[in-house]
């Protein structure tokens, strides 16, 4: 019988595969005492012999795919697994004490690990690290359970999980994945962003998908409606592969506007621009004919990786992505990590409500031996394009002055040693927090351009957690509060002949969209997947009705009437 279940519609498209558990397994055990001490210690050189053979070709696959610093992660642990210093003590504890090997394993690699996490050296707690890893790979072969990698799929799957990390998701082979569910989270969750812009069908917040699935069952992923059919009938899965098919044609067809320009029936240009988490993302950037990239999030060349890239790494990437644009304008932000994305290597402070805490600028103007070597990263690509820079999380004009500071001592350091550094860069802000908003006219004064972060203005505003599925109805992007705060953004800067772009979620959205072009927003910046579909949107818009609108958007009392009155105009 199918099982029905509904989520949060995530990320367009519709997806029919096998489901691939990406949950952690039960890896717990009996410390029963054994009295074939020879088989035992036999059986732990088996699971050690096995281990190394699927950490070769998760390393191998790593350089493949993501390069040789990713991989290097791996032969640390291949290292772990051939040190006769932790290997011997665990053949010794079952021989003398005859105790299984899932006990042994657990007792020696707790003492090493207690002993290094001890130690004042940050290199030594990484191997700590690499420890608890290899333990648990060892510990699953010796139970004999499989241990989830989503960098080793080679078969279409849809994945299930309770949530997909950013670095999860960095690892999702678009060939193989179809799609993917999860239990939590809502439309403007990291997994939810990362999979608009790998294209991939998703669906978010079901709650209980991971109790619902078994490995291998076959799964539908309806990421128009948020529906989700696990073992689906035979008709269901006709009727699906029909809805796919037309959801592909409608795009073949969007393609057509690729090369246009969006602009409105009465003549009104608007600029459509992408998102992106890498390099990796600029094809879909050029197949959209976005007009350039909106947002960079830099957060992504840190992740999945043991330690900070260098100023070098950083440099190739961002040169790459300016070069390639050819000219369009590239906003990159500066390194946006706490909340929900961490870096194991950072030792941050546990926070009880780490969206609220130290993180973005505020980690990034503390530790300026991060912030800098990302400066001058950036104003080395600078010459190769058109660049424009943007502090996230910025919440007093300070923390403003104090960022833009820094890099001017970097332009003038790099300048000081014969490198070359443009002399057209954009400094603006994110504004996502309320307080930002609410000093436009000060800040208009001081940046170049704003870019309305919604994913966290919303949440700040409504104080509801965006990746909480219980509080999801506060997303309320067409909420008054919130159109205010964007009109007052907006017009303060107008007020100093500078742009306001809004690189959230709600830039893409349909509903908003026609408001937004009345409120007189520069610059929409979204998912690439969403360009042509805006485009396409825009082009049947009038900016004249599209004012009205809004003028009367603001002036409504819910989320409702608001949706009503876009509807009424639509028409």
């Amino acid at each position: 019988m199918p099982n029905y279940i509904k989520g949060i519609a995530a990320s367009d498209g519709v997806a029919i595969a096998r489901a691939y558990l990406l949950v952690e397994p039960d890896l717990s055990f009996d410390n029963n005492k054994v009295s074939d001490v020879n088989a035992e210690v036999e059986k732990f050189q088996n699971a050690i012999n096995t281990s190394k053979i699927e950490l070769t070709k998760i390393r191998n696959n790593a350089e493949q795919n993501l390069g040789a610093d990713k991989a290097a992660i791996f032969d640390a642990h291949l290292l772990v697994l051939d040190d006769p210093e932790l290997i011997q003590p665990i053949e010794e504890k079952i021989n003398n004490e005859q105790v299984n090997a899932p006990t042994a394993l657990t007792e020696v690699t707790d003492q090493f690990i207690t002993i290094f996490d001890s130690m004042d050296n940050e290199y030594m707690k990484e191997r700590a690290a690499d420890i608890r890893d290899v333990r648990k790979r060892v510990l699953a072969n010796l139970l004999g359970v499989e241990l989830p990698n989503p960098s080793m799929i080679d078969e279409s799957v849809v994945i299930i999980g309770n949530d997909l990390t950013p670095s999860d998701t960095a690892q999702l082979n678009k060939e193989f994945v179809q799609g993917f569910v999860t239990n939590i989270g809502g439309r403007t969750s990291h997994s939810a962003i990362m999979s608009r812009s790998l294209e991939i069908p998703a669906v978010v917040g079901s709650k209980t998908i991971t109790d619902e699935v078994n490995q291998g069952d076959m799964v539908i992923v309806d990421g128009l409606t948020g529906e989700v059919i696990v073992d689906p009938t035979s008709d269901e899965v006709i009727a699906y592969e029909n809805k796919r098919e037309r959801f592909f044609e409608d795009k073949k067809e969007l393609q057509k506007l690729r090369d246009e320009e969006t602009v409105t029936v009465d003549g009104v240009h608007a600029e459509l621009a992408a998102n992106i988490g890498t390099p990796n993302d600029l094809s879909g950037v050029i197949e959209n004919g976005a007009e350039g990239i909106g947002l960079y999030r830099t957060e992504f060349l840190y992740m999945g990786r043991d330690q900070l890239p260098t100023e070098d790494e950083q440099f190739e990437a961002y040169k790459e992505v300016i070069q390639s644009m050819d000219g369009k304008r590239v906003v990159v932000r500066t390194l946006d990590i706490g909340g929900d994305k961490e870096l194991p290597y950072l030792d941050l402070p546990d926070e009880m409500n780490p969206f609220l805490g130290y993180r973005a600028i505020r980690l990034c103007l503390d530790q300026p031996e991060i912030f800098r070597p990302q400066l001058r990263a950036l104003l080395r690509a600078s010459v190769y394009g058109k660049l424009n820079i943007m502090f996230p999380m910025v919440a007093t004009i300070q923390e403003f002055r104090d960022a833009k500071a820094i890099l001017l001592e970097e332009k003038e350091n790099l300048t000081n040693e014969g490198v070359d550094v443009s002399d057209d860069i954009e400094i603006g802000i994110m504004v996502e927090i309320p307080s930002t908003a609410a000093l436009a006219d000060v800040f208009a004064k001081e940046v170049d351009f704003f870019s309305i972060g919604t994913n966290d203005l919303i949440q700040y505003t409504m104080a509801a957690d965006r990746m909480s599925e219980r509080v999801s109805y506060l997303y309320q992007p067409y909420n008054p509060a919130i159109l205010r705060l964007v009109k007052q953004v907006i017009e303060a800067s107008h007020k100093e002949n500078k742009w306001t772009g809004m690189c959230g979620e709600m830039a893409g959205d349909e509903t908003a969209i026609p408001i937004l072009l009345g409120l007189g927003l520069d610059e929409f910046s979204m998912s690439a997947s969403s360009v042509l579909k805006a485009r396409r949107q825009i082009k049947g818009l009038s900016k004249n009705e599209m004012n009205e609108l809004a003028e009367r958007a603001i002036d409504c009392a819910t989320t409702e009437e608001v949706e009503a009155l876009v509807r009424e105009y639509s028409k």
